[in-house]
């Protein structure tokens, strides 16, 4: 197993969290609440969809548990430790899987040292490095081959597969994937989601599995969670929200976003 866990067996844990954005100058001041009181854990191996309409918080939710973005209030722990303020001291622990792989990945650069970057944040460049990202690359099924090519030469799919394997290279603990099949189309996002469960199973990191699109959620996640407004209105396995949801929010959420 990847990573160190707390005495809850949690990989990432959010206690209470809160973050507020403000606009505006003087009377035109105004504050928005992004987050409010958000509580849930992700344990090794699981993966939490996290769901709900544009504007209800979930990406900054995947921000703050990144460290992206600073709570006002509560706590962000990582595998069993508040959350670090330093990006490089848990560089490589934590990844992120993003919508639009092409805004990820350097036009200019080869596949190779896309996938190599996470890696020479701690180690030097050399052979038995670039062994693993290219290995790294097989396991996403895509051939040895495909590092000398560049971004603009691989499909939309084969650009998300390049993603997964510069996220996975470094072994992390934990892995936020923010609506990172919904620019695919229907076959290929299949593909996508079937290989995060293999490569899950394989490397038991946890995951948040950010998404408005209910049937990728309920096919990946293992406990969904609803959010309305930055809170969590409904957190259940999966099989028992996608039975009978229990908030009239999610209720609603099936009417609006069911195919």
């Amino acid at each position: 197993m990847s990573g160190l866990v707390s005495a809850s067996g949690a990989v990432v844990e959010l206690d209470d969290v809160s973050v507020t954005f403000s606009s505006g100058v003087g009377r035109a001041r105004r504050e928005v609440r992004a987050m409010s009181g958000v509580s849930f854990a992700v344990a090794p191996g699981e993966t939490l969809g996290l769901v709900g309409e544009s504007g209800s918080g979930k990406t900054t939710t995947g921000a703050v548990v990144l460290g992206l973005q600073r709570p006002d209030s509560g706590v962000v722990r990582f595998e069993g430790e508040p959350l670090s303020r330093s990006l490089r001291s848990r560089a490589g622990r934590m990844q992120a899987v993003l919508q639009h792989p092409r805004w990820a990945l350097d036009p200019r650069s080869t596949v190779v040292n896309s996938v190599l970057e996470p890696l020479l944040v701690h180690e030097r460049r050399g052979p038995r490095v670039e062994a693993r990202a290219l290995a790294m690359l097989e396991d996403v099924g895509l051939p040895a081959a495909f590092g000398d090519r560049r971004p603009h030469q691989l499909s939309g799919g084969q650009l998300q597969r390049v993603s997964i394997a510069r996220a996975l290279v470094t072994h992390p603990a934990f892995i936020v994937f923010d609506e990172a099949v919904s620019a695919l189309d229907v076959s290929v996002q299949a593909q996508i989601l079937n290989l995060i469960q293999d490569l899950q199973r394989e490397h038991s990191f946890a995951a948040l599995f950010i998404s408005h699109d209910l049937a990728a959620v309920r096919y990946i996640s293992h406990r969904v969670a609803v959010m309305r407004a930055g809170e969590i209105v409904e957190l259940a396995p999966t099989e028992v929200f996608y039975e009978l949801p229990s908030h009239p929010y999610s209720r609603q959420l099936f009417q609006e976003l069911s195919p």
